[in-house]
């Protein structure tokens, strides 16, 4: 349970610089991605999610 705490921990700082860093640059890629088909974010989003299984898999091993 420590390891999964100090894991979620540190997505949560990757996942938060992007909106302390550039907030500005932020809101205009957010808007950039409402124009995207919701095809094309499903594949971007399993494909993310297939590449993390992956390394954890190999980080595990």
């Amino acid at each position: 349970m420590k390891y999964f705490l100090c894991v979620l921990g540190m997505v949560f700082i990757i996942e938060g610089l992007p909106y302390f860093l550039f907030p500005e640059k932020l809101k205009v890629y957010l808007l950039k991605i409402t124009t995207i088909h919701d095809s094309t974010l499903r594949f971007l989003g399993i494909s993310a999610m297939i590449v993390g299984l992956i390394l954890i898999y190999f980080g595990r091993s």
